[in-house]
C-alpha cells in the first residue's frame, strides 16, 4: 500500500478521494485549512492543517509521501496564488520522486482535437472564468517543468461538484484532451467515481506528464 496524501481533503473532490483512497488499505494523509468535523472524518486517516503557500507546510505534506494529490481550488488566499502553490508542490515532488496529481477542471480540456481550451472561450459565466484560466496556468506550467516531475493532470466532467453529487456507479472513461460528453450529449460524472478513477491512476500509473478527463 501507499502513502497517499490530498492536499485540499475536505474539500468535495478532496474528500471523495480520502475516503477511496483509505478504504483501499491506502495510508492517507489530508491536509486542509482547518480540521473536519469529527462526524466528517475517515477512520485512519491523519488529518493535518495548513497553507501551502507556506514552503515548511509544503515540504511536511511531500516528505514522506508516495503519492500526492492536489484538490486545492483558486479561492481564498488561493486566488490568484494556486499557480505559486502547485508549481512549488509539483517541484518539490520531482526533487522527493514523489508523484503528483492535481484535480483540474473541465474547462481546461478542449470541444474537439486541436482547438481551444474551454477556459480560452467566452462561454465560461464571468464568476467562473477567473478560476478556470488559472487551472489552465497550472496545467500549462506543469507542461513547462522537466521530465523529473511525474504528474498527471485530472480534469472531471462538466456535471461534477457539490451541486450534482451524482451516485457511485463503479465505472467510468478516461479520455484526453477532449471533452467526454455520453450518447445523450451529457458530460458527467460523480464525485465517488472521480474519486474512484483517482485512486486506481495512483494504485497503477497509466499515464505519465499528462491531462486526462474523466467522465461516464
Amino acid at each position: 500500500m501507499s502513502i497517499v496524501t490530498v492536499i485540499g481533503g475536505t474539500g468535495y473532490a478532496g474528500s471523495a478521494i480520502v475516503k477511496e483512497a483509505a478504504s483501499r488499505g491506502h495510508d492517507v494523509i489530508s491536509f486542509s485549512r482547518t480540521l473536519p468535523a469529527d462526524d466528517a472524518r475517515v477512520a485512519g486517516v491523519r488529518y493535518d492543517t495548513g497553507s501551502m503557500l507556506d514552503a515548511e507546510v509544503r515540504s511536511r505534506a511531500i516528505t514522506g509521501s508516495d503519492v500526492v494529490v492536489s484538490a486545492l481550488s483558486p479561492r481564498g488566499e488561493l486566488d490568484g496564488r494556486i499557480l505559486e502553490a502547485d508549481l512549488a508542490l509539483a517541484h518539490l515532488a520531482g526533487e522527493h520522486g514523489v508523484r503528483f496529481v492535481v484535480v483540474g477542471g473541465f474547462s481546461s480540456l478542449r470541444t474537439e482535437a486541436g482547438g481551444n481550451r474551454i477556459a480560452e472561450g467566452d462561454q465560461i459565466p464571468a464568476e467562473f472564468a477567473g478560476e478556470a484560466r488559472q487551472m489552465v496556468a497550472v496545467l500549462e506550467a506543469l507542461m513547462a517543468t522537466d521530465d523529473s516531475v511525474d504528474w498527471v493532470f485530472v480534469a472531471p466532467a462538466m456535471n461534477f461538484g457539490a451541486y450534482a453529487p451524482g451516485e457511485s456507479l463503479g465505472h467510468y472513461r478516461v479520455g484526453g484532451e477532449v471533452a467526454l460528453f455520453d450518447s445523450n450529449g451529457v458530460s458527467a460524472v460523480s464525485g465517488a467515481d472521480f474519486a474512484l478513477a483517482i485512486v486506481d491512476e495512483v494504485e497503477k500509473p497509466a499515464h505519465h506528464r499528462a491531462l486526462i478527463s474523466i467522465a461516464y
